[in-house]
């Protein structure tokens, strides 16, 4: 197993780093710098949901013993995508774990060496975030001995009641988890809620309901589909994996209001990757 020959830590935080929310039944949602991994399940069966910064398997590990106990591990990870702020830590957490990673089968070539994703864009219109974002681990990993793809039935291995979806255009494998009990869902970056191009923003967690970060987003089209399919879904709570979690009505009229403006809220003015002109 390795990290791209550009792994190295990222000197990003934000106000939330290190606490840990009880969003809704079995979902604890925990902010490492600057992104969000869930712990879903409960102490006889969980699974981690993402796997934070680089250099943040110390910090993940002790969260999941202060959560389940000492010596206690997930069954499972499953990842939404491979981008560097979503698997920092995930060859020592395989390693410390033992356990099986699943992402979608299109976002396979990402996690074994064989494919690396658009490069970072710079020029995008956005904030300093956004600019700096060349600076940011781009060369894919290799963890093609414990990666396996999502059951193609939308089942999500040790997840009872939930299924992934796929929802493309920040990453070809892009997806999101949903419940039908309770319509909790969790939606990696597919949207988020903060202005993850903003470095205030991002420091501050102020919220709103964005895209998903323009800065490595290569595909608007599909990114604006993505989000009408999870709309549709009517969520009653969402964790993004940047910003706070967003519930009930406001999550509700946030999402129609990013679903109808997609365009205004979402696609940027310019940028190396937008294809769709605003009208």
């Amino acid at each position: 197993m390795n990290y791209g020959r550009d792994y190295k830590f990222i000197p990003a935080t934000s106000v939330g780093s290190g606490v840990g929310i009880e969003v809704a039944p079995n979902i604890y949602s925990y902010t490492v710098q600057i992104v969000n991994i869930c712990l879903v399940g409960d102490k006889n069966n969980f699974v981690l949901v993402d796997a934070g910064m680089p250099r943040s398997a110390e910090e993940i590990i002790k969260m999941t013993e202060d959560r389940f106990g000492e010596k206690s591990k997930p069954s499972a990870i499953i990842l939404t995508h491979g981008h560097f702020d979503h698997v920092g830590a995930i060859i020592e957490l395989i390693d410390h774990w033992e356990v099986p990673v699943y992402a979608h089968e299109e976002e396979l070539p990402f996690l074994t060496g064989a494919r690396k994703y658009p490069e970072p864009d710079p020029t995008v219109e956005g904030g300093l975030v956004a600019k700096i974002s060349p600076l940011f681990p781009n060369e894919p990993i290799n963890i093609s001995m414990h990666v396996k793809a999502l059951p193609k039935d939308q089942s999500v291995p040790y997840m009872m009641g939930w299924k992934w979806i796929h929802t493309p255009g920040h990453t070809p494998g892009h997806v999101s988890l949903f419940r039908e009990e309770d319509r909790a869902l969790i939606a990696g970056d597919a949207f988020v809620t903060v202005k993850q191009e903003s470095l205030y923003k991002v420091v501050t967690q102020q919220q709103e309901i964005s895209g998903p970060p323009r800065y490595l987003t290569a595909d608007w089209n599909r990114a604006w589909e993505s989000v009408k399919t999870l709309q549709s879904l009517y969520p009653d709570t969402a964790v993004t994996g940047h910003g706070l979690p967003m519930t009930g009505e406001l999550l509700t009229e946030s999402l129609e209001k990013l679903v109808t403006n997609f365009e205004d809220i979402a696609i940027p003015d310019y940028g190396k990757y937008v294809n769709k002109r605003k009208h």
